[in-house]
């Protein structure tokens, strides 16, 4: 039997079908013996609807058996984003393994890393910009793309079966003011090698036409900050180094300071000057310098622009924050794009300014961003460089996977594989009968981060939450003797509840008169039961509360024998 296995697949535990959370593997070798290669390691942030849940992150129990296993080669993360990076301090301690990337990535999550107490020291393997490397039974090569954060990459990976390029987030832009950009040579290089298949971005893929340059931008950032009359505030993400730039060279060029506000912004900014990316600009001045420039001498970089209530734009809108405030006439820019779900958190903040008489400027306004992600143009240029005989959507709600795959059958692509989270799709084989189909499926889900601690979405603790949020809660506490007799009187509380009821009768008054009803009606032997006399307590709180209100409130009852 050959050393190396018998047919190559692909299988996402995260980002297909929804946006964030990216975890793809490659796994080379027939069933139950293959060896693993990870493709990133990322969050997606929780809705609303998750009360005390702030970041999801994908369920890495399948590749935690197999690391212990070990026949996981390896990790590679494409770029510093945090849907694609942002779970490694938690999750790589289940891992174990080397994890591969690239300087400017790696140096994002030192950083991170050490701003995180009892965070784990992770080994990385830092392979150089465009470099190549040798991961277990996988040759991996990094292609510079251009992105919305410096030093992103595709990978290019080859294998005895064949060559498979993962785009990772990608666009087309030959002028992107820092960083990479997609080398059209390189990619028809690959194309000319012979691609069996392609892994792709879908994000933009039902936009029309092709992305704007950041350059692009980076003139209509210019000609807003020469003409504000006074304080101009952006904020963007703070990944986003090229847009930072873009937003100090304007400042410097009309007289203007920039202060840096947040510490995600501080954290990039400080890694892109050590890694020469901000050469040429004077250092910016702390947050503690902006009540004492002219307000027509500074320009602030701002961190919040998705509407994060404990972000540095939230705080302003609010007028909480210690060092920075707006007056009227004053404008702040919106460098950005609001993320599906966040749309209600982001119009309170601009409301919230427009009320302090602060201008805004949006990307409905004009030129003011411009996406990391290839329009459906740019996909089709990066189908006629690589010509892949087989193409996989991912990074997509279900709408970007099937807008896609119909790009890439009028491609020529010859054949397309709808797949999501867990499905294990086979991309090349040795038989040569053998299609590109899903083959068989691996546990995926999700993990909540809570507090300092990771649960399963099934965790009861989540339904309780989101019970308690919608009816309350009502606590009782009763003292019974060991005949069954009531000690004093019940201690009642409750939580969420309004006070009145129907009839305008008090809440509590409800509950106390259910629960003294409950235990006079109860017989002796039951009441010698403290767990019985609960659930009977609990079923009569739940039902007079209930009527009284038309909500049923969680209830937790203790009886306690004295």
């Amino acid at each position: 039997m050959s050393k190396w296995p018998d047919e190559l697949v692909f299988a996402p535990l995260g980002g297909v079908g929804e946006i964030g959370m990216n975890l793809g593997l490659y796994g080379l070798g027939p069933r139950n013996r293959r060896k693993w290669l990870a493709i990133d390691l990322g969050i997606s942030f929780a809705p609303p609807e998750i009360p005390g849940i702030d970041i999801i992150m994908p369920d890495v129990s399948f590749l935690e058996d197999e690391a212990k296993a070990g026949n996981l080669v390896g990790l590679v993360i494409t770029h510093g984003h945090e849907d694609h990076i942002g779970a490694l301090v938690d999750l790589w301690p289940r891992l174990g393994c080397t994890v591969y990337t690239t300087p400017f990535t790696h140096a994002l999550a030192e950083v991170r890393r050490l701003g995180e107490p009892g965070a784990p020291k992770i080994p990385f393997h830092v392979v150089p910009t465009g470099g190549r490397t040798q991961i277990g039974p996988f040759d991996v090569e990094f292609l510079p793309v251009a992105h919305s954060i410096p030093d992103s990459h595709a990978l290019a990976i080859r294998t005895p079966l064949g060559l498979v390029v993962h785009t990772g987030d990608w666009k087309i832009d030959p002028t992107p003011v820092v960083g990479n950009i997609t080398d059209p040579a390189r990619f028809s290089a690959l194309g000319d090698e012979g691609v069996r298949a392609i892994v792709c971005d879908s994000t933009n893929a039902f936009r029309d036409g092709i992305s704007p340059s950041e350059t692009d931008v980076q003139q209509v950032l210019g000609e807003l900050i020469a003409a504000a009359p006074n304080r101009v505030a952006v904020t963007t993400f703070a990944s986003n180094v090229a847009r930072v730039r873009s937003i100090a060279e304007a400042a410097m060029k009309n007289g203007r300071e920039v202060v840096l506000v947040g510490r995600a912004m501080e954290r990039v900014v400080s890694v892109a000057r050590e890694q020469h990316m901000l050469d040429g600009l004077p250092p910016f001045r702390p947050v503690d310098a902006y009540g004492f420039l002219p307000r027509d001498k500074v320009v602030a970089i701002l961190t919040g622009s998705q509407g994060e209530p404990r972000a540095a734009l939230a705080r302003i809108a609010d007028d909480d924050h210690p060092d920075i405030a707006l007056s009227p006439g004053d404008q702040v820019i919106f460098s950005s794009r609001t993320i599906p779900g966040n749309e209600r958190a982001v119009n309170r903040i601009i409301n919230a300014l427009v009320l302090q008489g602060v201008k805004i400027i949006t990307d409905r306004d004009g030129l003011v961003h411009v996406s990391g992600h290839p329009r459906r143009g740019e996909l089709e240029q990066m189908y006629q460089w690589l010509r892949p005989q087989v193409a996989v959507p991912v990074h997509g709600e279900p709408l970007h996977l099937a807008e896609h795959a119909e790009l890439a059958r009028r491609m020529g692509a010859r054949e397309v594989v709808r797949i999501v989270d867990g499905d294990v799709v086979r991309l090349i084989s040795a038989d040569p009968s053998a299609s590109a189909e899903v083959i068989e499926e691996l546990p995926s889900g999700r993990l909540y981060k809570d507090g300092n601690v990771l649960i399963g979405s099934d965790d009861p603790a989540v339904a309780e939450r989101r019970r308690m949020s919608f009816a309350g809660l009502v606590s009782v506490a009763i003292a019974m003797s060991g005949k069954g007799e009531v000690v004093g009187d019940p201690m009642i509380d409750l939580s969420g509840l309004p006070r009145l009821g129907l009839g305008g009768k008090p809440l509590d008054e409800v509950v106390e008169d259910a629960v003294l009803d409950c235990l006079d009606g109860l017989p002796k032997a039951r009441r010698r039961d403290p767990d019985a006399v609960a659930e009977s307590v609990t079923r009569a709180v739940r039902g007079s509360v209930n009527a009284a209100w038309g909500k049923k409130p969680l209830c937790h009852v203790l009886v306690v024998t004295v």
